[in-house]
């Protein structure tokens, strides 16, 4: 009988080497891509790089996943700290933007590298966003209580171990001012073999002591989620966490009505409530998945007639400087004309 593959060793398989990956992928490399690669590296587990190969090179995940000459063209600007993390950095890890709740960055590895990631100039660095000075965060959160939520995040939190993540839950835990916690990750999807048994049982074990324990789940198309991504996913409906979404708007990915449709109602089938949907950051090396606001608030209007509210995600933007996420719809603005944010030195208008 074959052994399930254990995640690590499916962790440790992935391409990380351009030439390696388009040698498996029996692609021609060309010297533009190569040079990409070396801004903006590589890593794609094994199952996710058959599924690219099977799609082909024009395919949506190829457009997610694998270097594109865009990335490093001087004419498309974009920002290294798009949505201003570090302007709001108030302890290695610890990132407090909204009053009740904050970021942990626990780790910057990911199980895969997405090209509009708006962390790919950070990740992969010695950045204080991943310093791991926990005395730190332990102390500004038991200075400040009106912090009820801790979003675990990365990087990837999942990249941790069991035992890591039931070291910090028990921390955090033991500050009766944290209610709840959430999760944002890819592993579900791309690396599924992650969603063991040990981590199940976390989940209910410390279901019983917080208010709360979230996974959201982040993926873009329906072409990412396979028969062992949905096995996954299950085994994670069965477990007393709940499940959420996170999704960001693509241009050339899932830019399309039809196309998100089609991702929600797949969520729904797997229990998972749809929660964001992202307006694309304007990411240094990723700017050519932007698409104007008048574009997304037409396919989102799409979404709001054909799905009900409660299963309707949020279309948010996260403005530049670290203000925050804001509604990107308004749906009082049926043209969607002439609607945009500008920034007018450090405040916001809309105009």
């Amino acid at each position: 009988m074959l052994e399930t593959p254990n995640w690590t060793s499916e962790f440790s398989r992935a391409f990380k080497n351009i030439h390696t990956l388009y040698q498996f992928l029996e692609w021609d490399l060309t010297e533009e891509i190569s040079e990409v690669a070396k801004t903006y590296p590589v890593f794609i587990p094994m199952n996710l790089a058959r599924k690219i190969k099977f799609q082909g090179p024009h395919g949506v995940l190829a457009k997610e996943f694998l270097p594109d000459p865009s990335e490093t063209n001087p004419d498309l600007k974009g920002s290294d700290d798009p949505i201003g993390d570090k302007t709001h950095l108030v302890a290695p890890q610890l990132i407090h933007r909204y009053p009740s709740r904050a970021l942990f960055t626990v780790t910057s590895i990911c199980p895969v590298l997405c090209r509009y990631c708006f962390r790919k100039n950070e990740l992969e660095t010695t950045d204080k966003l991943f310093e791991t000075q926990f005395d730190q965060t332990l102390s500004y959160l038991k200075a400040h209580p009106e912090v009820s939520e801790i979003i675990f995040t990365g990087g990837d939190p999942l990249t941790l171990s069991n035992e890591k993540l039931e070291k910090y839950f028990k921390a955090f835990s033991a500050i009766g001012s944290i209610k709840d916690i959430r999760f944002h990750t890819r592993y579900p999807v791309i690396l599924p073999e992650r969603i063991d048994e040990g981590f199940i049982q976390l989940l209910n074990n410390y279901s019983e002591v917080f208010r709360t324990v979230s996974i959201a789940i982040h993926c873009n198309h329906v072409d990412e989620i396979d028969e062992a991504a949905e096995l996954a996913i299950r085994k994670l409906s069965f477990s007393q966490a709940q499940l959420l979404s996170q999704t960001v708007m693509l241009k050339g990915v899932n830019d399309d009505t039809e196309v998100l449709l089609g991702l929600f109602n797949k969520f729904l089938d797997l229990k998972i409530r749809p929660y964001y949907l992202h307006h694309p950051d304007e990411v240094k090396g990723g700017m050519h998945f932007s698409l104007s606001i008048q574009t997304g608030r037409k396919i989102y209007q799409g979404l709001r007639k054909s799905l009900p509210g409660w299963a309707l995600p949020l279309y948010v933007i996260d403005l530049p400087g670290g203000h925050g996420k804001i509604s990107a719809f308004n749906p009082e603005t049926e043209d969607f004309s002439g609607t945009f944010l500008t920034m007018n030195g450090d405040s916001f208008s809309i105009f």
